[in-house]
């Protein structure tokens, strides 16, 4: 069976890219997107499948996200492929066209629904009109493609709820993928690590001001962001107040970051909500407890007490998380890697598999 995979962008690699990479890999399909971020996909390793891009997108939001949106809506690859699925948000404007097909849904798009409000206020005199505009337009037609993806998977029970309540949908969870073999353990290191993107719904303002208070501690954040996307101005920001403690290290090989977290002492992570978050499970693979706030996925995979901690998103809890796992971080490794394996990328290929083989 011929598999086409389309994905909005290949840019700073996150979770959903390195879930899609995966799949390409584990069912041999084709990778078909907007803009590529070469230099990414090599450093994290997948060189090997094969991306087709259908052109760049204007990087400038949301003229970015209607461009891609425009390119998927327009494409047509019907005869080249057997089976189709979409995975980001504007993929799925493809499905029109491009059927059987299965949307692995991410999260319903976060500015057009719950966090519309926090983007609203983000906004600048001038650009809070053409936002609420964007938005209006944007959303609806959106809705309208949706109706053509024939059957919805998505990463947790956080965005199963979501997907029910913005888009009155059903879908079935299958939790995203990790390499466990890949990861190992050296070290419990002098240094905390902390792996995502550069994005205000990260909130990684709230780790650095914790490291601010806490100048015998070491921080590394590893994590970029894309050109043009709407994280530029706060990741700007924040890379340039930095206290001495803490170090921004940006997109890594995949060797690098496998060693970062062989040597570090655990894992923080304060996304907002998240979807469902793979970092956690990455350190948990490496044998190191991780510290995540009590919120969205990370209440699906986090163990708390047994795996790690689950605390509020205050610099206060983060430091006292820190100070009760450097007491002993030994006792979290056997429990981790455990807790890990239950998420081993052969369950979520041989899962996908199943589902495609019953739509098909």
């Amino acid at each position: 069976m011929r598999i086409a995979i389309f994905h909005d962008y290949i840019g700073a690699i996150g979770g959903g890219e390195k879930l899609v990479l995966t799949l390409a890999r584990g069912l041999g399909a084709d990778v078909i997107t907007t803009d590529v971020d070469e230099d990414s996909v090599k450093k994290m390793g997948f060189e090997d499948v094969n991306i087709i891009s259908l052109g760049e997108t204007v990087k400038l939001p949301p003229l970015k996200q209607i461009s891609a949106s425009l390119r998927f809506a327009m494409c047509n690859f019907s005869k080249k492929y057997d089976f189709f699925i979409f995975s980001g948000n504007w993929a799925h404007f493809a499905a029109r066209r491009h059927k059987p097909n299965l949307y692995y849904c991410h999260t319903p798009v976060r500015a057009f629904y719950d966090l519309y409000d926090i983007f609203l206020q983000r906004q600048s005199i001038i650009t809070k009109p053409l936002f609420m505009i964007w938005v209006a337009i944007h959303r609806p037609v959106a809705e309208y493609y949706m109706k053509h993806v024939e059957r919805i998977l998505t990463n947790s029970k956080n965005t199963q709820f979501r997907v029910q309540k913005y888009l009155h949908r059903d879908a079935k969870v299958i939790y995203p993928p990790i390499d466990t073999s890949k990861y190992y353990f050296r070290e419990f290191g002098d240094f905390w690590l902390s792996v995502n993107r550069l994005y205000p719904e990260k909130r990684v303002e709230l780790q650095i001001e914790a490291f601010r208070l806490m100048p015998e501690e070491k921080l590394i954040i590893v994590g970029g962001y894309a050109e043009g996307d709407h994280a530029s101005k706060y990741a700007e920001k924040i890379k340039h107040n930095l206290p001495e403690n803490v170090k921004i290290h940006g997109t890594v090989t995949e060797k690098e970051l496998m060693d970062l977290y062989a040597m570090c002492r655990g894992l923080i992570a304060t996304a907002m909500d998240e979807d469902f978050g793979m970092t956690p499970i990455e350190a948990m693979a490496a044998g190191k407890p991780v510290i995540c706030v009590r919120e969205g996925g990370y209440t699906e995979s986090v163990l708390n007490g047994i795996t790690g901690l689950l605390i509020e998103p205050d610099t206060k809890d983060i430091i006292r998380a820190i100070n009760i796992i450097s007491k002993n971080p030994r006792e979290y490794r056997r429990t981790c890697v455990e807790q890990a394996g239950n998420f081993d990328i052969s369950i979520f290929i041989k899962r996908m598999k199943e589902k495609i083989d019953a739509a098909y």
